[in-house]
Order: C-alpha cells, then structure tokens, then sequence
C-alpha cells in the first residue's frame, strides 16, 4: 500500500550530469539494481551521513572519498539489494574494489568515486557481480536518465520518488532535479536512506554543504516510518556549475535565497513521498505541534506521538483513540507540562481541552476526521511560541508482513 497520487515524477536533465541504471542481479536476476551518476569536472558536491555507530562500509568509504576529493568527486556507485553493513574488513575491501573498479575504467582516482548500497544488512556484498556491470554503465550514461535512476534505486519502495524544480540566479536559468528510496527503516538522523539532489548552479563547496544541511533538517529529519535510523543512510547534493553564473561564495547573497529555497522545496516534496511510501502505510499523518518554548520541545512532542505504536495501530484502524494521544503527550519529556493548558485536535475537530475530552466532542465527529487518508493531528501546547512539524504513517498488517518477510 501506499498513499497519494502513483503518477511517475517528471525529472529534467541537469546540465553537466549523466546516468546509467544496469542489471547486476545482486538479489534478483534481471533486475535493474545498480546506478551510476557522473559529474562533470569541477562539480562540488555536499553530503551528509547516517549517524548509526554501525554505519555500513559504503558510507565510511563515501566519507572518506568525499573528504579525499576536497568534495568534488566524479562518480557515485548506488547498488541495491546488498546493504554491505556489519561486514566488517571485508565489507570495506569490497565497497573500494567496487570504486576502483569505476576509477579505472573512467580514469580518474579512486577516491573520486562514492559508493552507496541498500538491502539486506548482514550479507557480504557481491563486488564480482557489480564490476562485471561497470563497462555498460559507463557505456550508457545519457543525460536524461533521471527517471530510470530513481526506480534502480528502489528496494521495499512501491514507486519512484522525484521531483524538479527551476529558478532563476542573476537573471540566468537553474535546474535542480532529485531523486530518493526508503520505505521503511525510516528516521533518517541526518538526511534519507538514499538520496541525490543536483543543480547545474555553481557554487562553492562551504556554502553548498550549509544549504544542505539546513534544508535536510526541516525535510528527511522530520520524518519517520518506524523510528528506526539505517545503517546506509546518506544525502548528496551535487552542483556543476553549467549555468554559468558567479559561483555563489556567500551564504548573504541573495542567490543563496533562490538556491536554498529551490533545495529545500525538493528536499520537503521527496521526504513526504519516503512516508507517503512508507512500508504497508494507508495514512499519511501530519504532527503539528504549536505553542511549545522551544522548537525541540515541539520535536519532542511529535516525535513521541508519531513513534507510538498504540497511536500508529489506532491510525491504520481509523479509531479515533484521543487517550493515546494524550498519554503520548504526557511522556514526551517536557517538563512542568501544564495539561490543562492542552488542546488536541484531529483535523478541525477539537478532541480535548483542559486536560480532558472537550466537552463539544462527539465519537461521530472523531471517526470522521479519522477516515481521509491525509490526517493532521494538532497539539497546541499553550506555553510558548515555537512550533514544529513531523510527518508519519500508520501501522498496518502490511507492515509487519513486509518486514517478516523481507529476507525471504
């Protein structure tokens, strides 16, 4: 199951980036499992990483090839269907074959490629099969392979997630196209499972990495599934500098303005689609928390309600069950909470209020505020003058079903 519209994302081509996406069968025969992105030279790159202690090797040779590079590297590798996570030495010995394998191929260094993987943790990744396939992906990398990327990236996902938008920087015209995965193992701490933003906007590589992180804060980590934070996780933004405009150096420019808006617009519409897809989802919930003293004690509020699985499972049966609600509130943490300053509303509708069921509530109203497949739950908290937002789903039979399955 999903949520929300199925129709495929139209992606434009980013001048000065190409794609492949090839068959390696790494879990399943003929599938299109791995991609390869190319960068022009010159393309700066930010990105960001899980912050899982047990990172996977893909994501500590990424690091350090991106780090290596002075942050512009040529290639990014992208399998699925292997994690290569708690693999140890040999997992790190396989994820560089597999870069030097497109180094030199490509001709350039070894540490000018990234490596990312997704799938199964556990399982030692087959590199053979990923550097047979190298000479195809190098060989059918074309500019508008974007759409095909986005579904060879995709492991319990039911559809494809991107998004393109335009904007204008010094009068001249600017692209910026994304892609990213995850279904579940979703609460990214830092960015998503998987993701690929590029712009052929030119801009250096420190104010690049700022209009990164500040737009994965209020997108990718403001969402969860399960509550769970991958092993794999890792965003990338990739700028090429094709547009021809003064390399934007400042973050008080006001080109940073129209780039961060045009991230941070992309960023927003691929993480609701990571919840919308979220594994056996049938709700896609917004928590919006108001009146807080504190953005994080806002956080905290809508965090606790969206992991809770007694809230989670009441979503997925459309019961309308406000005490769950409220005894999430009650255990998030804030301290000399005031409930009877409190109100709940599911919807429009106003469920409870100084500290109990309002007294103009009825089940009718509830059930129906339950029933749409976009639900907002909303606290006012009454205490201060900050807010925050997190977006989730429920929990469904599917859910367990996919994930009780997922190795066989």
């Amino acid at each position: 199951m999903a949520t929300g519209s199925d129709q495929a994302p139209t992606l434009l081509p980013v001048p000065g980036i190409r794609l492949a996406t090839v068959s390696a069968g790494i879990k399943k025969p003929g599938r299109k499992d791995m991609v390869l992105i190319e960068a022009a030279p010159g393309t700066t790159c930010a990105a960001t990483f899980t912050r899982n202690a047990f990172c996977a090797a893909p994501v500590t040779v990424a690091r350090e090839h991106w780090l290596e590079s002075d942050g512009q590297p040529r290639y990014l590798l992208i399998n699925t269907g292997n994690a290569n996570a708690g693999t140890g030495e040999k997992g790190l010995a396989r994820a560089r074959e597999c870069c030097a394998a497109v180094a030199a191929q490509a001709g350039v260094e070894a540490r000018a490629v990234l490596p990312f993987s997704t799938g199964v943790i556990g399982e030692q990744l087959p590199a053979d099969k990923i550097t047979a396939v190298i000479p195809e992906a190098l060989a059918t990398l074309n500019n508008d392979g974007w759409a095909a990327a986005a579904s060879g990236i995709m492991t319990t996902d039911t559809r494809p997630k991107g998004a393109s938008v335009s904007f204008q920087v010094d009068g001249i015209d600017c692209t910026l196209t994304g892609i990213a995965k995850g279904a579940g193992m979703i609460r990214p701490n830092m960015a998503t499972m998987l993701g690929y933003l590029a712009t052929d906007m030119a801009v250096e590589a420190s104010v690049l990495q700022q209009v990164l992180a500040e737009a994965v804060d209020i997108s990718f980590n403001r969402v969860t599934v399960d509550g769970d934070t991958s092993t794999n996780d890792a965003c990338i933004l990739l700028a090429t500098g094709a547009a021809g405009n003064v390399p934007l150096d400042s973050v008080n420019a006001p080109a940073y303005v129209a780039l961060k808006a045009a991230v941070e617009e992309v960023c927003v519409i691929l993480a609701q689609a990571l919840v919308r897809d979220g594994e056996g989802a049938s709700k896609f919930v917004c928590v919006q928390v108001n009146g807080g003293n504190s953005e994080q004690e806002c956080l905290d509020v809508a965090f606790t309600i969206a992991h809770s699985p007694l809230v989670k499972t009441a979503l997925f049966a459309s019961d309308p069950n406000w005490g769950r609600l409220l005894a999430a509130i009650g255990r998030a943490g804030l301290a000399d909470l005031d409930v009877n300053r409190v109100g709940l509303y599911l919807n429009e509708v106003l469920i409870a209020e100084n500290g109990c069921r309002a007294e103009a509530y009825t089940e009718e109203q509830g059930v129906a505020a339950m029933a749409p497949e976009d639900i907002t739950i909303r606290v006012e908290l009454n205490r201060g003058e900050r807010q925050a937002a997190v977006w989730t789903t429920d929990f469904s039979y599917d859910y367990v079903k996919i994930n009780a399955e997922y190795r066989t």
